[in-house]
């Protein structure tokens, strides 16, 4: 049985800041399970020794996919995932990426090597969710897009996104047998350039789960300003996480706090942009924000910590 659950302030924000690390720090090698391939840009992570209370359930397990987003944020969910409900996670993000790059049969037209697919991943860990976190390569960065871009043709952009999406989810449902995961479709943020395109990118994701009896978890909606859903906007009123965390209000004198750097409208990564992909090493509002949405969808529905 599911039942609801709640965590406190100073908790969240324990677990969440947990996950930041030094910014002087590349991140290390990721352990591997000997069960599963080796994911390349891939963190395997186990439940830690000493975990927060025990849920009343067994841990679930969470495979976590998709592009810089994901990449930036993989550690604070996991981290959290760990701490609410033990969960056994393991995430295999890849930057550049959209839904086409983790489909089977793609060949050399993908930025994901066939030991990271979705259906790959899933035949090898057997999750109970696979969470999707893609704000949607609308630019024709990746192959597998075969040259669409947003720009040049929307619609086509649109159907050929929706078609992806249903063969993502064809081919982890097959890849489950017996024991399909659910699918956690992770709503994005604004678009600071075409605000219509994420809603309408949103509006898939939440078509394709209602029609999959999937889950959406609206991580874009905590990156918004109160009543602006679709509006991208630098800054936000600091939440109670952030006003009881001096590191995260980022200007309390005005009560905001800021989910991007001045030079990078998409990520929410307070640091710097690297060469090599890598999670958020610093403290960062947005990544927590996001995060933290997921990490709550996937608990409620596990069953919440006990």
């Amino acid at each position: 049985m599911r039942r609801a659950w709640t965590v406190t302030v100073a908790a969240l924000a324990a677990g969440l800041l947990g996950a930041c690390t030094d910014p002087s720090s590349a991140p290390g090698a990721p352990p591997t399970s000997a069960a599963a391939p080796r994911p390349s840009a891939t963190t395997h992570q186990r439940p830690a020794a000493s975990p927060a209370p025990a849920p009343s359930v067994e841990p679930p397990t969470v495979l976590y996919l998709g592009d810089s987003l994901a990449v930036e944020a993989q550690e604070v969910l996991g981290r959290e995932l760990r701490r609410q409900v033990r969960a056994r996670y393991t995430a295999a993000p890849h930057s550049g990426t959209t839904l086409c790059d983790y489909l089977e049969g793609t060949g050399g037209r993908s930025l994901v090597p066939p030991r990271d697919k979705a259906a790959t991943l899933v035949r090898a860990l057997r999750p109970d969710y696979v969470v999707l976190q893609f704000w949607g390569n609308a630019w024709g960065y990746t192959p597998c897009m075969d040259g669409i871009t947003h720009d040049a043709a929307p619609e086509r952009y649109l159907e050929r996104y929706a078609a992806d999406a249903r063969r993502l989810t064809e081919q982890i449902a097959e890849a489950g047998g017996d024991r399909r995961p659910r699918i956690v479709w992770v709503l994005q943020g604004p678009d600071p350039l075409v605000p219509d395109r994420v809603r309408r990118v949103n509006g898939i994701y939440e078509r394709r789960a209602a029609a999959s009896g999937d889950l959406v978890a609206d991580a874009g909606r905590a990156v918004t300003a109160p009543g602006a859903r679709h509006a991208w906007t630098r800054y936000v009123p600091c939440d109670a996480v952030e006003r009881a965390h001096p590191d995260l209000c980022t200007d309390p004198a005005r009560g905001r706090t800021a989910l991007h750097r001045a030079d990078d409208p998409l990520h929410f990564c307070l640091a710097p942009t690297t060469s090599a992909p890598r999670p958020c090493p610093v403290p960062s509002p947005g990544v927590l924000r996001t995060a933290g949405e997921i990490a709550r969808v996937v608990t409620e529905d596990a069953g919440g910590p006990g």
